[in-house]
């Protein structure tokens, strides 16, 4: 017992008991922790192979701006992390490539080799340089599945600022604008409010839930079908073009009836 005592009380006794806690705490930990991260990154975002093939076609398309390692560079900003939801939307909405550096990329065609196999691959990279948001599931994005009379109440409280009360579109600052929603599939709707691309917020599960974002999607895309039973709904804008009819018509009806009275007064002094 002497001999445990006196050892207990040597000076380095403190440093070993730390290092053996610690040991035992990593030890744990690596037992514990899921393990592979990588391939369940790419697994998450399609198969494992594709991560390979992808990381191919991004050296071939992307790195030029992204840099080889996705790492960022002066002309465009870094992939470590955006996830595989990011890359869907941008690339199938014929975003990304970016043809020219304007303060904000247009929807355009897709190009010939942005295919369908070519974006889940591409996916799948990206998705392991550092996860972020994955890309939905088809019932995620169904909207025969959502309730379109809540998504309209959500979609008021947090869209029509930027989009318009039905997804129309509308101008920002500095050249920036909202897009039409009309050309979107779920599948992108989705995409945009779990990334928040160009000047958009992100609206994460715990500001707006999946199930809420599906009835946002179920009335974005119902509202597409809706008539205008007052007549044209001049592109469906807003008090802007609505205020420009009536100027425009009404000024010109205001103008030939001057015309008309004063030609009349003519005739009738003749």
């Amino acid at each position: 017992m002497n001999s445990i005592t006196a050892r207990r009380r040597h000076p380095l006794a403190r440093v070993a008991v730390v290092a053996l806690a610690l040991g035992l705490l990593g030890g744990g930990y690596a037992l514990a922790a899921p393990n592979g991260s990588t391939a369940d990154a790419a697994i998450a975002s399609g198969k494992a192979d594709d991560a390979a093939e992808g990381k191919s076609l991004f050296v071939a398309h992307c790195a030029s701006c992204h840099g080889l390692n996705a790492e960022g560079t002066s002309k465009a900003p870094t992939l470590i992390g955006v996830g595989a939801a990011a890359v869907d939307f941008q690339v199938s909405s014929g975003r990304m490539p970016a043809a020219d550096a304007g303060p904000q990329a247009p929807r355009k065609p897709r190009p010939e080799w942005a295919t369908d196999q070519a974006i889940d691959q591409l996916s799948a990279y990206v998705q392991t340089l550092g996860g972020g948001p994955t890309r939905p599931t088809e019932e995620q994005v169904n909207p025969a599945l959502g309730d379109p009379a809540k998504g309209g109440e959500l979609f008021r409280a947090n869209c029509i600022q930027c989009h318009n009360f039905v997804g129309a579109g509308g101008a920002l600052t500095y050249g920036k604008y909202a897009p039409s929603l009309n050309p979107a599939t779920p599948t992108e709707i989705y995409e945009a409010m779990v990334t928040g691309p160009q000047a958009m917020p992100v609206f994460n599960d715990s500001t707006i839930t999946p199930e809420q974002k599906r009835d946002m999607i179920a009335y974005i895309t119902h509202v597409r079908s809706q008539v205008d039973p007052g007549g044209s709904g001049l592109g469906r804008i807003g008090p802007v073009t609505e205020g420009i009819v009536a100027w425009v018509v009404g000024l010109s009806l205001l103008i030939l009836a001057s015309i008309w009275i004063t030609a009349k007064k003519r005739r009738a002094q003749a």
